[in-house]
């Protein structure tokens, strides 16, 4: 038998005394050193060896799932809504084929995930063998870092480095493919005489030079029509670097907006919140870009839906970039300073920076009666008497429903994602799960059950579309197998809302494929799964409606009637800038240059 790295975690009677362990069941210790105890998953036949010794350790949780995707989108769930690292298993062939858009959305929005896929036995890899495929090849492009198993000795290491590239740094997705024959083959290990904690994650000093962040501080000091902008990175940095965030905020009694995956980094109950910022943001947020002096840029990449045209972004500021990874500096816009390292350790030196300047609680006077003007012409009103369900109210009388509930909601992708970030406020991070960079349609419902079960004791509510909902809509039976009691509301319009949307604005309305003539009854559906279920239609019953969706003590699907031709206002069409805002089909905002 072949004799491998020494493991930590081995429950041996005494120090240097000899085990005989498989493959499988090496893999799945390192993970249990390395912090891991919920798996989501689905089993074939080159990933059994790893399933069986699963069964034998009571240390991890499995969450069996329906779909390869949708084991993704729910560990994107779990880590985004804990910070923690979420782990896939899945078998060859069709099975990592299926994880490709799950992959790609943890790539694109930066959420630390670690697949293990099962492989053929490497004596048949290269052989077109039953459920054989290139998993590294498949993958490359939709991961941050992976690597096939190849020997015995290389599964700790591997895993150890794995856990390594998935949380450090910017996290992102990895994979590492496991042939079967190396799980499932057994072999000689010696325990260890000390714990090893190897796997936990390094902190990440900041590296941000003194003179650099003189700088960065002078320059907000010297701001008289500063913005203060947060993303993703933000919420990754964990809750000690939002705080930081807020705190630089108050000192410098700055607006301050949030991208889409931002949401929750600041507190959207603080009078300096202008709502979030991008193509479907709020008017006050885009134009204090447009017009800003200084914008400070943490955790956020400058995505082409949040700047608009490039040569038309913030064209009167100095740009403060923060980020840890170095190749988001100056990728798209150039910052006169650009500040590398962890957001929380770079805040937290900026703070101790600025607290050096006097600061004129004064000097921002015009510019937040600017602000407050734009703020006055209430973009986001809505007929509240109307007789009919627009998405405005759904959203609004969501938003009240979940005053004071601390819970977590996550979205499918479309014009429901967007009203409900128009909508919903969030004072703390991780509250908000969506699909940013990639708008994956089907993300919804499993990272809500990924949330769930890393929060049992919380409220957590899928907000979702009828045509999104259809993409993953087997994970009903998730929820319910592993008793998960999720709140799904659904708004449906009928019709693929964003699409038509963009038909009717940018395609002389030439509805093309965008609506389904066979929707199916969601309410008898979800009722065939397990799930409670109600239908209403009329603006007079829709509090009700979603007080019983939301006290439902198991899973609740509400499908929401709403009105079918509203488009998602204000926008910024494709191609224009942050001052050439569309209130309405009919109407640009024009008042600023």
């Amino acid at each position: 038998m072949t004799s491998l790295p020494t493991l930590p975690g081995l429950p041996l009677p005494a120090p240097g005394q000899r085990t005989t362990l498989s493959g499988a069941q090496v893999l799945l210790r390192t993970l249990i050193d390395a912090g891991v105890d919920t798996v989501f998953g689905y089993p074939g036949g080159a990933v059994l060896p790893l399933y069986d010794a699963l069964h034998q350790e009571p240390r991890l949780r499995h969450v069996l799932v329906r779909h390869e995707q949708a084991a993704v989108h729910a560990a994107e769930g779990y880590a985004r809504s804990t910070g923690r690292l979420g782990v896939v298993f899945v078998t060859s062939g069709p099975g990592i084929a299926n994880t490709v858009s799950g992959l790609l959305d943890a790539l694109c929005d930066s959420v630390p995930v670690l697949c293990l896929s099962g492989q053929v036995a490497t004596n048949l890899i290269g052989t077109n063998a039953f459920q054989e495929c290139d998993a590294l090849g498949i993958s490359r492009s939709v991961t941050k870092w992976n690597a096939q198993i190849g020997t015995y000795g290389e599964i700790a290491n591997t895993v150890r480095e794995a856990v390594r590239q998935a949380t450090q740094g910017r996290p992102g997705p990895v994979l590492v493919d496991m042939p079967k024959n190396i799980q499932a083959r057994e072999f000689a290990v010696q325990a260890e005489t000390s714990p090893n904690s190897s796997l936990l994650p390094a902190e990440r000093p900041a590296q941000a030079a003194d003179a650099q962040l003189a700088q960065a501080a002078a320059l907000i000091a010297a701001a008289r029509r500063p913005v203060f902008y947060g993303g993703g990175g933000l919420v990754n940095a964990g809750s000690e670097a939002c705080a930081a965030f807020a705190r630089l905020v108050r000192m410098k009694d700055a607006p301050c907006t949030l991208t889409l995956m931002g949401l929750g980094a600041f507190p959207a109950s603080d009078p300096r919140w202008l709502g979030m910022l991008g193509m479907h943001g709020t008017l006050e947020a885009n134009l204090a870009m447009h017009g800003a002096d200084l914008v400070v840029c943490v955790g956020a990449r400058f995505d082409d839906r949040v700047t608009g045209r490039l040569d038309g972004f913030c064209p009167h500021a100095k740009i403060v970039h923060i980020d840890i990874d170095p190749d988001s500096i100056n990728k798209l816009v150039q910052a006169d300073v650009g500040l590398v390292g962890d957001c929380g350790a770079v805040l937290g030196e900026l703070e101790r920076k600025l607290q050096a300047h006097a600061l004129d609680p004064a000097a921002l006077r015009d510019w937040w009666r600017t602000i407050q003007r734009w703020r006055d012409a209430d973009c986001l009103g809505f007929a509240s008497g109307a007789p009919a369900i627009s998405p405005q109210m759904l959203m609004h009388a969501l938003a009240e429903q979940l005053r004071g509930k601390d819970a977590i909601v996550s979205t499918d992708v479309g014009q429901h994602q967007m009203w409900a970030a128009q909508y919903l406020p969030f004072d703390r991070p991780r509250r908000w799960l969506t699909s940013g960079g990639a708008g994956t349609m089907g993300y919804g419902l499993p990272a809500a059950i990924g949330a769930q079960v890393a929060h049992p004791g919380r409220l957590v509510a899928c907000v979702s579309g009828d045509a999104s909902i259809l993409m993953n809509i087997q994970e009903l039976a998730t929820a319910v197998q592993h008793r998960c009691p999720v709140k799904l509301i659904l708004s449906n319009n009928g019709c693929m809302g964003m699409v038509r949307q963009w038909q009717e604005l940018h395609h002389g309305g030439r509805y093309s494929h965008s609506w389904s003539e066979a929707l199916p009854d969601f309410v008898a559906l979800a009722r065939a799964f397990g799930w409670r279920a109600r239908r209403v239609e009329q603006a007079a019953d829709l509090e009700a409606a979603l007080r019983e969706c939301l006290s439902s003590d198991g899973p609740f699907l509400l499908d929401v009637a709403v009105e079918q031709a509203e488009n998602c206002f204000p926008m910024i069409p494709a191609g224009r800038a942050h001052n050439e805002v569309m209130l309405s089909k009919e109407r640009m905002y024009e008042e600023l240059p």
